[in-house]
């Protein structure tokens, strides 16, 4: 195996895919070894195959990593659990395949030169391929990553939006990814080729389809250690075969070179671990862990940040259309060869509102969101305060599954995740009393009181939506607060929906509490995390500049979600791609190729 490279990549997620795949093409004579500890995904069904994500999910999966959190009093003692993605493609070969674009402004409100919103517009369009409505002066049509309604419609979308437009009272559109329209029922476009029914993921559709080229290496099954230095210079990475991906394998230690250039791609948990193993950190981390410290970068592994999600089960009619029976593996479609249209090519989520509350719901809202509301949101009509969905099937929430004790039946869940969560967390590297590494990684969740506002919100305003959809047939009380005996919010099967008209649930303060301690119990990330390798100045604990250096070495870039200085109102695998696209503009840019 050659040892030496003109660019090496730690980590082989969705956007080193990008990057790779892009700087590939563009000159194929470049030699690019990427570097992933996970283990190939080249036309596997569990990745190619829409319905099958919920399995990555599985406890016993090894296409992502486990992270567990530190116990938070804020979340009642509890040690929450945050997936990544684990295979060559990361994230976009394991994710929800739900395709959202986040405001122009939050671009903008990153304040980084090249990375204004005008700059990354026609990226966004060179990156995909969107199948669902013709000539959107916002969206591409001729990029690698496709985008479509999926493999067939499904009728509790309908009702959901349904609903919306007439009881919440709110417009509909059928387009609210035009990076402005907000507080707008839509359908949910998906990253699924409308062709095929494949997944659109960053590795069949950047690097895979380049097998022709012997230059572009991907080596999977390697994690990387550290990056090796010649006098604050990166010259290359060490790196051992990974002992879940490769149990039987020897761990020694290997060394990959860098002539031109190191990125770090390893997402928001491997590349501020791997920059701290590397000696590039705050010391007092670097210190306890026994790592001699090669420059004093104390933002590494800050700013920690994701979305905040909670998934809330409800019965449905025998007679809707859900996930249920493929899920349970009661069924097996055959059309998927022929055409791609069947619920193999579905995700189960066929619609959204980017919701913010008006007058009337931020009065009925608890006041300690409104500071934040005033100072974040009220001036700012292109930011949704969070999202609600609606699942046509069982969702299973990462802190309190009950599939095992579920009967055989038709469900639909509502899924509501906040997108701007106020609290921050950490990751960091550390080591066990024994002298074994492990993460030090503390989630944040909840920890601003202004947080959890939304999301008690969310959860009646849901309620009242799916109370009144054709297909309700009661609650799944299981996966609810814990009402009080007698409480009007008792949880229950029904015959039918209420009618559009009837009133809302009353709450009471132990209503409250209830839902109150149900969140604490049951929030989890939304699979987005990052922030930990903030491109800000380096003295406002920035980790990359504007052009992914990682401050005080050379040939070290950053190109990940870990970058992101700010969170994003979005599902992020449009903003992985779009950082992707970015970066390889900028390595090309540096190297002297022109960009195709």
């Amino acid at each position: 195996m050659p040892s030496e490279f003109d660019i090496v990549f730690a980590g082989g997620g969705a956007t080193a895919c990008v990057v790779a795949g892009r700087l590939a093409a563009y000159d194929p004579s470049l030699r690019i070894l990427i570097l992933e500890a996970g283990q190939h995904t080249l036309n596997k069904p569990i990745h190619v195959q829409p319905y099958q994500y919920p399995l990555n999910q599985a406890p016993t999966s090894t296409t992502v990593t486990f992270h567990m959190g530190n116990p938070s009093p804020r979340l009642n003692g509890r040690a929450p659990i945050v997936p990544s993605g684990r295979c060559v493609g990361g994230g976009s070969c394991v994710n929800f395949m739900a395709y959202t674009r986040a405001p122009a402004s939050d671009y903008d409100d990153w304040g980084v030169d090249g990375w204004e919103s005008e700059n990354l517009i026609p990226l966004m369009k060179k990156l995909e391929t969107y199948e669902v409505h013709p000539d959107r002066p916002t969206h591409g049509y001729d990029g690698p990553i496709k985008v479509s309604s999926g493999g067939c419609k499904l009728g509790l979308a309908d009702e959901f939006i349904q609903v919306g437009t007439t009881y919440h009272k709110r417009q509909y559109a059928d387009d609210t990814n035009d990076l402005e329209t907000c507080n707008t029922y839509s359908p949910w476009s998906k990253y699924i080729d409308g062709t095929t029914g494949r997944r659109s993921d960053a590795a069949h559709h950047y690097v895979y389809n380049q097998a022709h080229n012997p230059n572009l290496q991907i080596w999977d099954g390697k994690r990387v250690k550290r990056v090796i230095f010649e006098y604050k210079r990166a010259v290359g990475v060490e790196f051992a075969s990974d002992p879940v991906s490769c149990p039987d394998a020897d761990q020694s230690s290997s060394i990959a070179r860098a002539s031109k250039l190191v990125v770090i791609s390893a997402g928001a948990f491997g590349s501020p671990t791997i920059l701290e193993r590397s000696g590039i950190g705050a010391e007092a981390i670097l210190t306890r862990c026994g790592i001699e410290q090669l420059v004093n970068l104390p933002g590494v592994g800050e700013n920690y940040q994701d979305h905040n999600l909670v998934f809330v089960p409800y019965l449905a009619a025998d007679e809707a259309v859900t996930m249920d029976a493929l899920w349970r593996g009661d069924s097996i479609l055959q059309e998927w060869n022929s055409s791609g249209k069947s619920l193999i090519a579905q995700n189960g989520l066929d619609s959204k509102i980017k919701w913010r509350p008006d007058d009337e719901e931020l009065n009925a809202m608890d006041p300690a969101f409104q500071p934040r509301w005033k100072e974040f949101f009220q001036d700012r009509p292109d930011k949704a305060v969070a999202i609600f969905s609606a699942f046509a099937g069982y969702a299973q929430p990462l802190s309190r599954p009950l599939s095992s004790i579920l009967l055989p039946r038709n469900y639909m869940t509502a899924g509501y995740c906040t997108l701007y969560p106020v609290s921050v967390g950490c990751v960091h590297v550390n080591v066990t009393e024994d002298g074994k590494e492990r993460m030090d990684f503390t989630t944040g969740f909840l920890d601003d009181p202004s947080d959890i506002v939304p999301l008690t919100f969310a959860y009646k305003k849901t309620r009242e939506l799916f109370r009144r959809m054709a297909s309700y047939r009661g609650e799944v009380a299981a996966g609810h607060p814990d009402f009080p005996e007698g409480s009007a919010a008792a949880c229950r099967e029904a015959f039918g929906p209420v009618d559009l008209n009837a009133p809302d649930i009353v709450y009471t303060a132990e209503d409250d509490e209830a839902i109150d301690q149900f969140h604490r119990d049951i929030v989890q990330t939304t699979w987005h995390s990052l922030g930990t390798c903030a491109m800000k100045p380096e003295a406002d604990q920035g980790v990359v500049d504007a052009r992914l250096n990682v401050y005080g070495v050379s040939n070290l870039k950053v190109a990940d979600l870990s970058i992101s200085p700010l969170n994003v109102g979005t599902n992020t695998y449009s903003t992985a791609l779009l950082i992707g696209e970015r970066a390889a503009m900028i390595i090309a840019e540096e190297l002297g190729i022109t960009c195709i």
